[in-house]
């Protein structure tokens, strides 16, 4: 690599280093406008399936006592994008078969649907890394207009949450929303991994875990995504 790719890198990485801290109680001071969603947290990506990650379920904690926290705020909208694929999702062609609708891989994690005001929660099932292609949010948004601040949880880190951020900050953009907020707190999203080695015993390509946690991360941050340590 180029010395300036190397300075990029060493910025890149005490940037993550460096990120602030957020007040919960400031990210939900008024809880009516706020919305916690949760992407992806089913087993499939936690703890069964080809694409079941340890590092993924390593955020489940933080996600549960961020949920539980919200709530004892006065935070009432709680939502969930799932993957719940057809079994033949053209999807499949560039990941292994995961989280076909109705198996238990498709499922919200247990440590989640056991909070009790699991009742509030919107599932909402999705067919791609898309959480609005195709699916229910944009109906919940236009049904809720009042809701301006989103505080994104889940995995993966540079794919479904980096989209779903992306479209929350997007639409705020076209729509005028000045005072809409999209916040990403970096303990309760996560990547997997797979070395450069395992990807060439099993063909598929290499995904550097924490580099690209760390390189989406600043990609949001670059769109006007609020991205900070923890919301604490």
């Amino acid at each position: 690599m180029s010395d300036k790719e190397n300075a990029f890198l060493t910025w890149l990485a005490r940037w993550e280093a460096e990120l602030p801290s957020l007040e919960l109680a400031a990210a939900v001071a008024e809880p009516a406008r706020a919305a916690l969603l949760s992407v992806d947290l089913v087993k499939g990506f936690c703890y069964e399936g080809p694409l079941a990650s340890p590092r993924v379920a390593s955020i489940v904690p933080n996600v549960v006592d961020l949920f539980r926290r919200a709530h004892s705020l006065g935070a009432r909208h709680f939502l969930l994008t799932q993957d719940a694929h057809d079994p033949d999702a053209v999807e499949f062609g560039a990941f292994p078969p995961h989280c076909v609708a109705g198996t238990s891989e498709s499922e919200t994690i247990d440590e989640l649907n056991e909070l009790p005001f699991a009742s509030l929660f919107t599932v909402i099932p999705k067919k791609s890394i898309s959480s609005s292609i195709g699916t229910a949010l944009g109906t919940w948004l236009e049904n809720h207009p009042q809701v301006t601040t989103f505080i994104i949880v889940g995995d993966c880190t540079d794919l479904c949450v980096h989209q779903a951020a992306m479209y929350l900050r997007l639409r705020a953009n076209v729509l005028g929303q000045t005072d809409a907020r999209v916040v990403i707190p970096a303990d309760c999203v996560q990547t997997y991994d797979m070395p450069v080695e395992t990807a060439e015993e099993l063909g598929a390509l290499p995904h550097d875990g924490d580099l690209l946690h760390r390189l989406f991360l600043y990609h949001m941050a670059l769109n006007g995504i609020e991205v900070v340590a923890r919301l604490k």
